[in-house]
Order: structure tokens, then sequence, then C-alpha cells
């Protein structure tokens, strides 16, 4: 397990939500841009890692109850995006880091993979 604090240490992550709480514990990491896996594979309590930066994926996220999203490769959602994460209270991340990257450095702090 990890905080959302190691994690953004870990992929050289830039907080987009800095008045969010980074204490929070993740035990599983889902890498994907379909946002329909994420719906039906997504254990509660993940950390989200895609490239998809458009609203559909906060809400996507909401719904799926994770704990974070981590956009990959520098990725920003736009102002809307953000405050309804913000409104929504969901952590946002964005790492230079590629999915492939992302997802390398990840598994190797979970003795199963990390989902």
């Amino acid at each position: 397990m990890l905080n959302l604090r190691e994690l953004q240490r870990l992929l050289g992550g830039e907080l987009l939500t800095p008045e969010m709480n980074l204490e929070t514990e993740c035990s599983k990491i889902f890498a994907s841009d379909l946002m329909s896996d994420v719906l039906a594979f997504m254990h509660p309590g993940s950390v989200l890692v895609t490239g998809l930066v458009n609203a559909h994926a906060v809400r996507t996220a909401c719904l799926a109850d994770v704990a974070a999203i981590v956009y990959i490769q520098g990725k920003r959602p736009d102002a809307t995006v953000m405050e309804e994460a913000v409104r929504r209270g969901l952590p946002i991340m964005t790492t230079r880091c590629s999915m492939f990257e992302a997802c390398s450095l990840i598994s190797k702090r979970f003795p199963e993979g990390g989902g």
C-alpha cells in the first residue's frame, strides 16, 4: 500500500489540486483510457492512471469511487474539468511518465502488482 503523497513522489508528479489530502492510502491502481472498463473492473479506493483528460473521466472516477486520478504524459485537464474535480473532492495529479512507465514504477511497490 502507498499513500497519494508517496505516489506523487514515485511518479515525479505534480499535484493539480493542492488543497486535497494526500495521506489517503491506496491499495490498488487501475490504468485505462476506457471509462467503461473503469466502471466494470476498477476496485473502489483505487487510483486511476489515464490519459483521458475530459470531464467524462472525472465523472466516471467519482462513480467508481476512486481515490485520485493520475494523468500521464504531462497531460492537464482544462479549467472546467479541474473545477469539477475540486467540487467533488477528487485529487488530481499529472506525471510526465508514459502509461507503461507509470505502471512499471507503481507495480514495484505492490507485491501482487497493484491491481
